[in-house]
């Protein structure tokens, strides 16, 4: 037998092997790279979608520094404005309490004037009285009491 011999079952073998490998082709190797590209495709788009939420972030955490920013402006611009109310307000209450002071003081000054008024116009009659009295003494005699009331008023008005 020679060693290079074809013959009919070399043949089938080469026939069985070209049909293995088409079906191969067609049943596992086409699967299989269709299968690897759609793996391959995915892995491409989450990295796409790895380095956009990289982005995102970055971008995000620029954003909430800038919220943080504004906040802090904001809140040292409300904590002066109300240090400047409270001190408009302190300066408020110390005018009111100045005026209720002064009009306090006022009234008393009118009330001490009124009272002063009276307890002349008290002293007065008393004065009266007792100048009536003592004249009546010394002169010892009656004089009509309304007539020299009148004189002693005049001479008291003129005091």
């Amino acid at each position: 037998m020679n060693p290079v011999a074809i013959n009919g079952t070399l043949i089938i073998q080469l026939i069985t092997f070209a049909i293995l490998v088409v079906l191969l082709y067609k049943y596992l190797y086409g699967p299989l790279r269709k299968i690897m590209d759609e793996r391959r495709a995915k892995i491409s788009d989450g990295l796409a979608a790895a380095e956009r939420g990289k982005e995102e972030l970055a971008l995000a955490q620029k954003r909430a520094e800038q919220i943080l920013r504004d906040a802090k402006d904001k809140a040292a611009e409300i904590i002066a404005s109300a240090e400047r109310r409270a001190v408009e307000m302190r300066e408020e209450a110390q005018v009111k309490a100045r005026e209720e002071a002064d009009r306090i003081i006022a009234g008393a000054r009118a009330e001490i004037e009124v009272e002063t008024n009276r307890a002349r116009e008290v002293l007065r009659g008393q004065v009266v009285e007792l100048v009536v009295d003592g004249t009546r003494r010394i002169l010892h005699r009656e004089i009509d009491s309304n007539a020299h009331r009148d004189i002693l008023d005049r001479v008291v008005g003129e005091l």
